[in-house]
C-alpha cells in the first residue's frame, strides 16, 4: 500500500521500508577493522499499513536493521519485530489500533488498548537480545537472523511495563529498570539479576502519573525523573491533551539506594525541564553527579498550538549535582549545541566518565541529526564528526575496541541517510580521531528510515546466543 499523507514521518527518509531482505556481500568504503567482529542492530518505528488518523512518529511497528561483520566483511538484514499486534495487523491486512495522538478507542481492538509496538530500544543481557517499547514487555529477538521469539516476561515474574532504557552495572552485571503507568502504582523499580533472574520489584510513590522515558544509575544509587509531562484522564474527558507539558509544576529527581525502596529514596527538586535521555550519572564525595540533555519543556505529544516556549523542544547537554548531605541541587548546562541520543562507553556506565558523546541536532523543523559530539567531560571541550551536506544520521552507538581499558579507545557506529542519492550506509567513525574521514562506510543495498536506539552485540555474545 503506497502511503500518500503529508505527515512529515511519512516521508522522505522517515517513510517505512516494506521489503524485508537479507544481502551477504556489502560494498565498503574504506576498511572495516579485523578486530572489529560482531553486530550492529538499530531499532526503529516502520508502520507495515497505513496508519488510522493522525500518526506519531512513535507509533511504527518496530524494524529491526542489523549489520553483522567480521574478517573485514558486512552483511545486512531487516526485520519487523512481529509483536503480537503485528501479527493481528498482518492477519487482517489492515491497522487495528490508532496512536499516541488519536482519542482512546472506545473499543478495545482484541482486548488490547494500545499495542505494543517494541519499536524503540536493544538491550543486550543475560544471553539474549531484547526489543523494546516502555509501554509493555520486551520480545526476545535470536540472533543473527533477527528472528522474533516472543514476548519475555522473566517466566510471569514481570509486573509492570518495562523501560525502553534498562541500566547494566558493567562491574557485577546486574539490570536495573522501571515501568511507569497511567494508573497507580504510577512507578516501578526493578532488578535483574546478571543471571536473568527478575529478583525485586518495588513501588515508587509518585504524586501523579508522569511519562518517564529514562533513568540513569551510579555504583550504589538509581536516579529517578519525575518531570512535569503529566498524563490526566480528566483532563482527557475535558478535551484537552491527556498528555501534556505542565510548565508551572517543578522537576523532581529522586536517588535510591540500588536496592532500596521508597522509604529511602531523597527527592530533589529543580525548575520545570524535561529529559528524553540521560547520557550517564555517578559518584563524587557527597555528591551524585548526573549529566543527560535537557528541553526546558516540551510538546512532542501535543499540538502546537499548546507550546509558549520558544526553546522548549531544545535538547541540550546539562549536569546535575545532588549533595545527599545537604539536600541542595546545582544544575548548570554544559553546552549551548542542541544535541540528542547521548551515549558512553557503556563499560563505564555509573562512572565518572571522561568522555561523552551526543548526535548534533541539525537546523530543522524535522528531527535531523547532522554530525556526532565527543565531549571531554573533563576538561570541558568538544570535537565534532559532521555526516557532510545533506547526510543526516542518528544516534551513534560505541564501541570499545577488544581488550582496551582505555575509554575512548573504540569506534561510533550509526546509519547514515544521504537526501541526495537517496542511499544508507553505516559509518564507522574513530572515536579517538573524530574530525577525520569515517575508517568504513558500509553501503546498504536499500534505504535504512531514521530510527530510534541500537545496541553493538559482541563475537563473544554472538556465540554465546547461537
Amino acid at each position: 500500500m503506497t502511503i500518500t499523507a503529508t505527515n512529515p514521518y511519512l516521508k522522505g527518509n522517515f517513510a517505512p521500508v516494506r521489503k524485508e531482505i537479507t544481502s551477504d556481500t556489502l560494498e565498503v568504503i574504506g576498511h572495516l577493522p579485523p578486530e572489529l567482529s560482531g553486530m550492529f542492530v538499530r531499532n526503529g518505528p516502520n508502520p507495515q499499513h497505513a496508519p488510522i488518523g493522525q500518526y506519531h512518529w512513535f507509533d511504527g511497528d518496530g524494524m529491526l536493521h542489523g549489520v553483522r561483520i567480521s574478517d573485514g566483511k558486512a552483511t545486512y538484514s531487516n526485520r519487523y519485530v512481529r509483536t503480537t499486534g503485528w501479527k493481528i495487523e498482518k492477519q487482517a491486512n489492515k491497522a487495528i489500533w490508532t496512536g499516541l495522538l488519536e482519542p482512546q478507542q472506545t473499543k478495545v481492538p482484541h482486548g488490547i488498548s494500545k499495542k505494543n509496538t517494541a519499536n524503540t530500544a536493544l538491550v543486550w543481557h543475560a544471553g539474549q537480545m531484547l526489543a523494546l517499547w516502555e509501554g509493555g514487555a520486551p520480545y526476545v529477538i535470536r540472533l543473527p537472523d533477527l528472528k522474533t521469539i516472543g514476548e519475555y516476561t522473566y517466566h510471569g515474574q514481570l509486573n509492570s511495563a518495562f523501560t525502553a532504557h534498562p541500566k547494566i552495572d558493567p562491574i557485577i552485571g546486574e539490570m536495573m529498570f522501571f515501568g511507569y503507568s497511567f494508573e497507580p502504582p504510577y512507578l516501578q523499580y526493578s532488578i535483574v539479576s546478571t543471571e536473568g533472574k527478575l529478583v525485586r520489584t518495588v513501588p515508587i510513590d509518585l504524586p501523579t502519573s508522569v511519562m518517564m522515558h529514562d533513568f540513569a544509575i551510579t555504583e550504589n544509587y538509581t536516579i529517578f525523573m519525575d518531570l512535569p509531562l503529566t498524563y490526566s484522564a480528566k483532563r482527557a474527558q475535558r478535551g484537552k491533551p491527556p498528555i501534556l507539558f505542565e510548565r508551572d509544576r517543578p522537576s523532581r529527581f529522586g536517588i535510591v539506594p540500588r536496592y532500596g525502596d521508597n522509604s529511602s529514596i531523597s527527592w530533589f527538586e529543580c525548575p520545570s525541564c524535561y529529559v528524553f535521555h540521560t547520557l550517564n550519572a555517578y559518584e563524587e564525595e557527597d555528591e551524585v553527579v548526573l549529566i543527560a540533555c535537557r528541553m526546558s519543556s516540551t510538546n512532542v505529544l501535543t499540538s502546537k498550538e499548546t507550546e509558549l516556549d520558544p526553546e522548549g523542544n531544545i535538547p541540550r547537554l546539562h549536569r546535575w549535582r545532588f549533595n545527599l548531605n545537604d539536600g541542595t541541587v546545582r544544575e548548570e548546562m554544559l553546552d549551548d549545541v542542541p544535541a540528542e541520543f547521548p551515549r558512553v562507553n557503556e563499560n563505564f556506565l555509573g562512572q565518572n566518565t571522561q568522555y561523552g558523546y551526543t548526535a548534533r541536532m541539525a537546523n530543522s523543523t524535522e528531527p535531523l541529526l547532522d554530525g556526532i559530539i565527543k565531549y571531554d567531560l573533563s576538561k570541558g571541550k568538544s570535537k565534532t564528526h559532521e555526516f557532510g551536506e545533506g547526510r543526516y544520521g542518528g544516534e551513534a552507538v560505541f564501541v570499545p575496541r577488544p581488550g582496551s581499558t582505555v575509554e575512548d579507545d573504540g569506534w561510533l557506529i550509526t546509519f547514515v541517510h544521504d537526501q541526495s542519492s537517496k542511499t544508507s550506509e553505516m559509518v564507522v567513525v574513530n572515536a579517538q580521531d573524530m574530525t577525520a574521514e569515517p575508517v568504513a562506510r558500509v553501503l546498504i543495498p536499500q534505504r535504512v528510515p531514521y530510527g530510534f536506539h541500537g545496541t553493538w552485540i559482541s563475537e563473544e555474545q554472538l556465540n554465546f546466543s547461537s
